[in-house]
């Protein structure tokens, strides 16, 4: 509408610009022939009127403005409606309420953040998608977006959104600093357990190649005393069994 207004007063301004410029031709070629003559010129420019807007119906929200500059050369005037928006608004809850929309004609009025706020204040906030009372508080909380521009209780709950966002924000980053610490513990923990673990193989495996040498040992020294002891059993044996076998001979 303002658009509309302001293409409307250029119009105008750009034709009485236009129709001043002949009228100053005029004047010219005007006192080009009184100079000749006795007629004398009035050359003072007419003075611009405002007009006069009136609003005949007096249910509508609207009031009339006019105004008129007027300098040596040129002269403006124009007059506009202005719209009550907050008068709309008081007269369609009074409606609603009338035709016994009593939540309707709430959330109308709930429009103006004067009254959003207040009814905030009072602990009865305004009506959300058909919710009431702290279940419709809960709702605007959640959704300071729908709040009333203007509104000191959606700069209050977006401050707070902003610092909750900030503070989930920095824990997530430390979480996200920690998980990294642990995880680098961890793989250093399981790097040094791999290293202990392959060292205890490694001392195991020193310690069973030792002690199969040890048995090796043993057993080879058992089998020398088995084989010497064989031996000296065999030297003592030998000089009672040759005679022994030839006397059997004999006898037999």
């Amino acid at each position: 509408m303002n658009r509309r207004i302001c293409f409307y007063l250029a119009i105008a301004l750009v034709a009485i610009m236009f129709a001043f410029i002949l009228t100053a031709r005029d004047v010219s070629a005007a006192d080009t022939n009184t100079v000749s003559s006795t007629v004398v010129t009035d050359k003072s420019v007419p003075t611009a009127s405002a007009p006069s807007v009136v609003v005949n119906n007096s249910d509508v929200c609207k009031s009339a403005a006019a105004a008129s500059v007027q300098t040596q050369v040129l002269g403006f005037a124009t007059g506009i409606t202005i719209t009550d928006e907050n008068c709309e608004r008081i007269k369609l809850a009074r409606s609603l309420y009338g035709m016994g929309m009593k939540v309707a004609a709430i959330s109308t009025l709930c429009m103006d953040p004067r009254v959003f706020d207040a009814m905030w204040m009072a602990g009865t906030p305004c009506p959300y998608m058909g919710s009431i009372g702290n279940e419709a508080r809960d709702f605007w909380e959640k959704n300071t977006a729908f709040m009333p521009e203007g509104s000191d209780i959606k700069v209050v709950k977006e401050l707070e959104i902003a610092a909750i966002t900030a503070s989930l924000a920095k824990t997530e980053l430390q979480a996200k600093k920690d998980a990294k610490e642990l995880a680098k513990q961890t793989r250093t923990k399981e790097i040094q357990d791999n290293l202990d673990i392959k060292k205890k193989l490694k001392q195991e495996k020193a310690a069973a190649a030792k002690e199969l040498r040890l048995e090796k040992a043993a057993l080879l020294k058992a089998s020398r005393e088995k084989i010497k002891n064989e031996r000296k059993e065999n030297g003592t044996k030998r000089p009672w069994a040759i005679p022994l076998t030839i006397l059997t001979i004999l006898l037999l």
